[in-house]
């Protein structure tokens, strides 16, 4: 991640620039440009984001978007997944999905990125959770991992294909290993 400016600049001023690619995240008064996606980090994110629709969206449980501006408690994020109760959901008048959303999601998953600092995308992680979430899933491809975040508990380490990842309450109709996670990059 790259940090594009010098001085502290308020969030409503970050809200107002123009967007950038890739997205950039507004964190401690700071303006951070994240890395562009590349291979792995892509196929994870489009296939995980269709499976979990594939599993949620038709009932009407949950919805999963990729690259999703999410702004709450002084932070504006751009998760790589997010998650949202289909409740949760921001509407506008028209009932269409909202263009902002303005409330941390019930799940967010990041994939790690080889240049990108473990540490701040662990840290919006909890960020996150110390808002509502449920939920987070930090993915490292390179290690080939998930470091599984709860909201009031000690985060877990899957690292062995035949895991079953842990998923919130709402989504259990959706299941899927470590392996099946990581095979995407074979396809």
């Amino acid at each position: 991640m790259v940090t594009t400016t010098s001085k502290p600049i308020t969030l409503e001023e970050f809200l107002a620039l123009p967007e950038t690619k890739p997205a950039s995240e507004y964190i401690d008064g700071k303006i951070i440009q994240k890395p562009m996606p590349k291979g792995k980090h892509s196929t994870i994110q489009g296939e995980l984001t269709t499976a979990l629709n594939n599993a949620l969206k038709p009932q009407k449980i949950a919805r999963a978007f990729p690259e999703l501006r999410c702004t709450f408690d002084g932070r504006s994020t751009v998760p790589d997944i997010t998650v949202f109760t289909w409740d949760r959901i921001p509407r506008d008048d028209n009932g269409e999905i909202a263009d902002s959303f303005q409330a941390a999601p019930e799940w967010t998953i990041e994939i790690l990125s080889p240049e990108q600092s473990q540490t701040r995308v662990t840290k919006n992680i909890l960020h996150c959770l110390d808002n509502g979430t449920q939920l987070g899933w930090l993915i490292d491809p390179q290690e080939k991992s998930v470091l599984v975040y709860w909201r009031s508990q000690q985060p877990a380490f899957f690292e062995i294909a035949t895991d079953v990842l842990p998923v919130p309450d709402f989504a259990k109709a959706f299941e899927l290993t470590l392996g099946e996670l990581f095979g995407w990059l074979l396809e």
